[in-house]
């Protein structure tokens, strides 16, 4: 019997699609989020791993679910550089499409610095905020250096993004139980300014994007009307970390350098 040539055309895309298969769905990019508690979601309240205070209201969990992507979501709260180094970094490899990260406040002491400022009168923290400054400007350079250049090696190909941390504070005392006078938020600002400049350089000195989280929280700091950080909490730990409207402020900022 001769099929006419009209009526087999069909008839051979058909056993085609048999034989060799539905075509392939892209497969989902993969992302990776290193870094400390401000990656990890602390300030949220809300943890699905409470070891490492990893939250479904993070902005790595966030901005997967908006670029469609896989997350490792290996920030820790907590994480120093080292650790990063050590224990975050096994699934980037060629394929690895973004990777975002926060490094670098806790190898300068910060919670420690804030929670010295936090002391009542006669107890001050100049000195803390000096020796924090030191390290910024001394050792933290190399510590990042070496960080962006490991991630670079293991994913030669992925968006890196490193996210840079806000200022805390507008100079209003509205926390009765952790007073931090005027004078100590304007050199604790003053630090997150030398700390998110040096962040900065390092990161563009490696070819990574870089998300100063200084703008968009502008506005939105401890005793601001909408606040995105969390003054002093209970337990301590939520204290002077993003809130849930800090993260998705975050999620906006992250998501758009992604993208770019």
């Amino acid at each position: 019997m001769v099929f006419p040539l009209r009526a087999a055309v069909p008839l051979l895309a058909a056993l085609s699609f048999v034989l060799l298969g539905a075509p392939a769905h892209a497969a989902a990019p993969t992302y990776t989020a290193l870094g400390d508690s401000y990656a990890s979601g602390t300030g949220t309240r809300e943890y699905f791993d409470t070891t490492c205070q990893r939250s479904n209201s993070a902005y790595p969990k966030l901005d997967a679910a908006r670029l469609g992507a896989t997350l490792t979501f290996a920030a820790c709260a907590g994480a120093k550089i080292p650790a990063i180094l050590s224990g975050q970094l096994g699934s980037l490899n060629a394929d690895t499409r973004y990777v975002t990260v926060s490094a670098g406040g806790n190898d300068i002491g910060w919670s420690s610095v804030i929670v010295q400022c936090a002391k009542p009168w006669p107890y001050t923290c100049w000195g803390d905020i000096d020796k924090a400054e030191t390290y910024i400007r001394d050792t933290l350079p190399g510590q990042l250096d070496q960080l962006y250049a490991r991630i670079a090696t293991l994913a030669p190909n992925a968006t890196v993004v490193v996210v840079g941390y806000p200022r805390l504070f507008n100079g209003e005392e509205c926390n009765a139980i952790a007073r931090i006078s005027p004078g100590e938020q304007a050199e604790l600002n003053a630090a997150a300014d030398l700390l998110a400049t040096t962040i900065k350089a390092r990161a563009t000195a490696r070819g990574f994007g870089f998300v100063d989280a200084r703008g968009p929280f502008t506005g939105h700091a401890v005793c601001d009307d909408v606040e995105w950080i969390n003054g002093t909490s209970w337990p301590t730990g939520e204290s002077y970390h993003p809130n849930k409207a800090g993260h998705v402020g975050y999620a906006n900022a992250v998501e758009a350098a992604l993208r770019a």
